[in-house]
């Protein structure tokens, strides 16, 4: 790959933001594409995002802004989606521009809907993009904390270490430190799962359980994370690792979590509709407890998934969240 490789971000949230934000620390030029021009025109007028982390200031001459998709593909050489998974098909339908000479870096957390694959695979599957030009950017790491500048890790995993160390030294900084990794397809799927582990612990807490319930429901997740992401491809990975255990707790725990936030809502007693249209941003764990029951309904030997399956028949069922949970209690150890 080149050198002097360019850079586009392709969403207008705040994980794009924060993204952006890193890149400008270390790249003359950012492509970003945003579909809202109006927050565009905001950006090149008082340099801030109006809708997502308001606080990052961003010197305008660094920024290519677009709201045309091709624009930003045709004047980067790698892209870094970070758009929400069940608007990504809608997008990507705009293109004209060929992206199969591209590198694509997925920051997305969830499931394809349309497709039922994460987002690398469906780069790959639809779009004939050879793995070693695939990339995941997980956690554990949420926008916010970007935004202020607190100290956070990132996980750069792709096939071919040379574009992953390539994009891992733009993005790192004095409050960003990153690692490298060749489990694509498992931080995918763990970054995925992590949603609907934190939508679980939202739900409980809304519910009124405490932290000691809370701590069991966490080591159980990690653990029912370790059983998917093997029977889905089965490597030597350290579940323990900060891409997989450490994004699971911050998303789990953290106040900033949007998946844990919704699944507080649902506790208390919001419908799933009512609480989507609460929420300011897209929950992805909703979208992901839909695809990653229906994956593992699938499997030829059957996996253990106990969180995941009371996380889907509160949401899809419409069974009701204090009998779901007073029947998980029974199920973890």
């Amino acid at each position: 790959m080149k050198k002097d490789a360019k850079f586009a971000v392709l969403g207008g949230g705040s994980w794009a933001t924060a993204i952006v934000k890193m890149l400008t620390e270390n790249q003359e030029r950012v492509g970003w594409y945003m579909r809202n021009s109006d927050a565009i025109g905001y950006i090149k007028i008082q340099k801030h995002n109006p809708n997502y982390l308001t606080s990052v200031e961003f010197k305008t001459e660094q920024l290519l802004l677009t709201n045309d998709i091709n624009d930003a593909v045709n004047n980067a050489d790698i892209l870094i989606f970070a758009i929400p998974s069940a608007f990504l098909v809608s997008e990507l339908e705009k293109l004209n521009e060929s992206i199969k000479d591209k590198i694509i870096f997925s920051a997305i957390k969830g499931i394809v809907p349309e497709s039922g694959l994460i987002v690398g695979e469906h780069f790959h599957e639809v779009y004939n993009i050879p793995f070693d030009h695939i990339g995941v950017i997980t956690g554990p790491c949420h926008a916010e904390e970007v935004a202020m500048e607190r100290l956070s890790y990132l996980t750069i995993a792709c096939a071919d270490k040379q574009k992953a160390e390539y994009v891992a030294k733009n993005l790192s900084g004095n409050y960003i430190k990153t690692n490298i990794s060749k489990d694509i397809i498992g931080t995918e799927y763990a970054a995925m799962l992590k949603n609907i582990y934190a939508i679980a612990a939202g739900i409980a807490h809304g519910l009124g359980y405490g932290d000691n319930f809370q701590s069991v429901l966490m080591s159980n997740a990690i653990r029912e994370m370790k059983r998917y992401t093997k029977r889905i491809h089965n490597i030597d990975r350290n579940i323990n690792k900060s891409a997989y255990l450490g994004d699971l707790l911050v998303t789990g725990y953290s106040i900033f979590s949007r998946n844990r936030m919704f699944g507080n809502m649902i506790g208390k007693g919001y419908t799933v509709k009512s609480a989507q249209m609460e929420m300011n941003m897209v929950a992805e764990g909703y979208y992901a407890a839909k695809s990653a029951y229906v994956i593992k309904e699938k499997f030829k030997k059957k996996v253990k998934t106990p969180i995941i399956d009371a996380v889907y028949q509160v949401l899809y069922e419409n069974k009701n969240p204090k009998k779901v949970f007073l029947a998980l209690t029974d199920k973890l150890d």
